[in-house]
């Protein structure tokens, strides 16, 4: 038998078939290679279970539902009588593969939270979704510090955050004044705002004069400020403590390594933990969502899924059921860092633990020997999350371990972790989730440099490295140049489709580029490889624009295109180049 035929006879069997997150099925690709969505039931979208993880739980919230269900306070109570609120169609409306209906069935079974204050509504905030059945969200932690920011640089950072996709962010401020600081986000917010009430309540006090009526006082009282959900480490109790001590790095969650301090001062059980029932009533009176926080996540990866970890976890299981019970909405933090080999088994373990509430997690991290890049190391992790049950992700930004993030560390920060969210909801399959990557696709193949611009998620930087090197909108790049551009030559081929589509057309074969954008200079400034000169240049469009070699007659001409282009590219990464482009 010929190679040939071996080739032709070659089977390549392909897994069971999730959803196409195409609208349309463009492409050739089958589709997704996870679970078929089950909106309404413990798998909504997710990934197919590697043999050995843990299964998911007969159990919801509608199981711990009581009578006070009946005042319908909260999304929770109002979503398990059967009340379509207008916060959930307001959630449709930016979930479009999601009906007013679904929604409350998710919020019903606590699968979803809509994390929104009665206060903060009446403000300026946009109502959203976490759930496994909804797109993955992401958050930004931002925050003034004993030693830097002060509230106008906090406000700046929130809506820098809003503008780089920031689905929720979290004030972790330390210093300052605290609750001017909270009362501006809140109120400058279109997103919701999660706190940790614990660093508030030590402001002037040890922790160990820390007391039960300091603890409600200050939860009621940034209630009341409107913020949408809390931080409580009402998790870690004294018993899980003895798991910690032989941790290379111990812990490393400021709530935790506090209530911790503080237990053992007082030889005394978590204090949030004894009033957890009291913190119920308090957030549920402003529908203020419990973020049940991990205070024993791993810091290192010699830490992960140890002990102290999972027996913290199955604690915050039984706190999701009482929380539940008292009507309040509930999601559940998680880890930290994390081998990339146990994500899965993470993830999947918080949805039997926790029976499907939401989780929201940190990273993971999946290495820990690249501080400054900790925003990569951690997203590689977050996407894995993402796909295995995460519902959102809390982003890590360069300066993590290092120091608190600046404007541009908070723009990687929420960058990376987009990409992390987006890449798990394509995985999965979600509908609808790959339509603008296939637009950006057809308008690569068109070689429209505009529209491929406009559909990417930061057209000014996009603009600004195309134009660092050649600012021609034409039919090719400068990494190829036109004679061996792919793109170009398979537009070119008479019975293949690419390149081809109609809607996604330039205007012209060759264009000049409308210029970048001040932003754009920015960029060009940072990255260091051409002058000032030029980028002014680039900025005005004050360079001749440059034809490919089909327009010229002969073979020599070709070449002095083609040099041209050589030219730009050499000199914007640091090339020297004489006169006659040698």
């Amino acid at each position: 038998m010929s190679l040939s035929k071996i080739a032709v006879d070659r089977s390549y069997a392909l897994p069971p078939l999730g959803d196409n997150p195409s609208t349309e099925a463009q492409g050739t690709t089958p589709g997704s290679f996870a679970r078929r969505g089950e909106v309404g039931t413990p798998w909504a979208y997710s990934s197919p279970d590697t043999p050995g993880m843990p299964g998911v739980s007969d159990l919801t919230a509608l199981d711990f539902a009581s009578q006070r269900d009946h005042e319908g306070v909260t999304q929770l109570e109002q979503a398990r009588i059967g009340q379509v609120t207008p916060e959930m169609k307001r959630v449709a409306l930016r979930e479009p593969h999601l009906s007013p209906e679904q929604i409350r069935g998710e919020v019903a079974a606590g699968r979803m939270i809509i994390p929104a204050n009665k206060v903060h509504l009446k403000y300026k905030l946009e109502p959203m979704a976490i759930g496994r059945a909804s797109l993955t969200k992401i958050n930004a932690n931002m925050g003034a510090s004993p030693v830097s920011s002060g509230i106008e640089q906090e406000v700046e950072k929130l809506k820098w955050a809003e503008r780089w996709g920031a689905d929720t962010v979290m004030d972790l401020s330390t210093g300052g004044d605290l609750d001017a600081c909270r009362e501006a986000i809140i109120e400058n917010s279109t997103v919701p705002i999660g706190t940790v009430p614990i660093y508030s309540m030590i402001i002037g006090r040890s922790i160990e004069d820390l007391s039960y009526d300091v603890i409600l006082k200050e939860i009621e009282k940034q209630a009341k400020q409107g913020v949408d959900y809390f931080t409580i480490h009402a998790g870690v109790l004294r018993e899980h403590l003895p798991f910690v001590r032989k941790r290379l790095i111990g812990i490393v969650s400021r709530g935790g390594s506090l209530l911790a301090k503080w237990m053992l001062h007082h030889n005394k059980q978590n204090p949030m933990y004894e009033i957890f029932d009291d913190i119920c009533d308090i957030m549920r009176a402003y529908d203020v969502s419990f973020s049940l926080g991990d205070g024993l996540r791993p810091g290192g990866l010699a830490d992960a899924s140890d002990e102290a970890q999972l027996r913290e976890l199955a604690t915050l299981g039984e706190l999701t059921e009482r929380a539940w019970a008292r009507g309040c909405q509930v999601m559940v933090e998680g880890p930290g860092h994390v081998p990339f080999d146990q994500i899965e088994y993470n993830m999947k373990l918080q949805r039997k633990l926790c029976h499907g509430a939401p989780f929201y997690v940190l990273g993971p991290l999946v290495t820990d020997i690249f501080p400054g890049y900790d925003h990569i190391t951690s997203c590689i992790g977050a996407t894995a999350a993402g796909f295995h049950g995460a519902s959102m992700l809390c982003y890590v930004t360069p300066k993590e371990h290092l120091g608190l993030p600046k404007k541009d560390d908070v723009k990687q920060g929420c960058v990376a972790y987009k990409i992390a969210a987006h890449a798990a909801d394509v995985a999965l399959g979600i509908p609808g989730s790959r339509d603008r990557d296939d637009e950006l696709t057809k308008a690569r193949a068109a070689l429209n440099w505009q529209k491929h611009f406009e559909l990417s998620f930061d057209p000014e930087l996009a603009r600004a490295y195309h134009d660092e090197d050649l600012e021609v909108d034409t039919d090719f790049c400068a990494m190829c140049g036109h004679d061996w551009c792919s793109v170009r030559i398979s537009k070119e081929i008479t019975d293949f489709y690419s390149g081809k589509d109609d809607q996604s057309q330039p205007v012209k074969k060759a264009l000049l580029s409308p210029g970048i954008t001040e932003a754009g200079a920015d960029i060009l400034k940072q990255r260091g490889n051409l002058s000032a000169e030029e980028i002014m240049r680039l900025a005005h469009k004050g360079k001749k624009a440059v034809c490919h070699s089909d327009n010229v007659e002969d073979e020599d001409a070709a070449r002095d295109v083609q040099k041209v282009v050589q030219v730009n590219t050499l000199k914007a990464h640091g090339v020297v180049v004489n006169e006659s482009g040698l």
